[in-house]
């Protein structure tokens, strides 16, 4: 049975740290560094995803404009065609669509409201465990049978 993004949020929480498309990119550097975090889901007044801004739009934008990027807004540099997860996705899934588009961070979006964020950090962690798991199922297998 697929492990479901659920079960990920589960054990890594559903505590997401926002930011405001008004937020200045330095502010928002300031809350990746204190949160240690790469990305940050943009929401509008009403709570709503309208974005998503990683330490590599900050390098862009900064390769692009120079330091002054820091005084701008978020939503000048952040992503606003989200990708995005649910909770019942399965984590293999996951995996390939991250890998294969080069995303790091999907929010979890259950019923239009934002419920979490998974990383690929977060994933690849799960199917380590799953791995491990599975292996010492094996070897517990061939052990009795012996």
């Amino acid at each position: 049975m697929a492990t479901k993004v659920s079960a990920v949020l589960k054990q890594k929480g559903n505590k997401v740290v926002t930011v405001s498309p008004r937020n200045t990119v330095a502010e928002l550097a300031k809350v990746l560094s204190d949160n240690r975090i790469g990305a940050a889901p943009v929401v509008d007044g009403m709570g709503q995803l309208v974005g998503i801004i990683s330490e590599r739009d900050v390098v862009r934008g900064m390769a692009q404009h120079g330091t002054m990027v820091t005084t701008s807004p978020v939503e000048r540099l952040m992503t606003s065609e989200v990708k995005t997860c649910s909770p019942e996705d399965a984590i293999v899934e996951l995996m390939e669509v991250m890998t294969l588009q080069r995303i790091r961070h999907l929010p979890v979006i259950s019923n239009g409201a934002l419920e979490g964020i998974v990383s690929i950090g977060d994933v690849v962690k799960q199917r380590l465990q799953e791995a491990q798991s599975e292996l010492d199922e094996l070897r517990n297998y061939i052990s009795s049978s012996s």
